[in-house]
């Protein structure tokens, strides 16, 4: 009974992340900038492989490898979102284009007003 419950968990879980995966690569795909591409891949992509390495930590028997892929969901739930940042705002620095129907810039709005600020 119990089993059956586990694995249909582990179930819904893998096929939960792999929706979000799919949906990480269709926004590669589809979005019109680098922005808005890296945030469909890092907050898309990260709920996937969490939800994959979570069904893989239910599934397994053994605690290492449960542990193991718990600590994976922590460091992609740490490091993603502060990498694609990062990233963003290093491509906004070396000055790589918005989406032309973008409606506003607010890195460049803020850098502006250090720059005001500053004199």
């Amino acid at each position: 009974m119990i089993d059956g419950a586990l694995n249909i968990l582990v179930g819904l879980l893998l096929l939960s992340g792999a929706f979000f995966c799919l949906v990480a690569s269709i926004g590669l795909l589809r979005l019109p900038d680098l922005y808005t591409r890296m945030h469909a891949a890092s907050k898309a992509g990260t709920v996937g492989s969490g939800m994959a390495l979570v069904a893989m930590a239910i599934h397994s028997a053994n605690v290492g490898d449960a542990a193991r892929a718990m600590a994976g969901v922590i460091f992609f739930i740490l490091t993603a979102p502060v990498s694609a940042h990062l990233l963003a705002k290093a491509a906004h620095d070396m000055g790589y284009p918005l989406w032309r129907n973008s409606v506003r810039d607010d890195k460049k709005a803020s850098d502006e007003g250090k720059d005001e600020n500053s004199h």
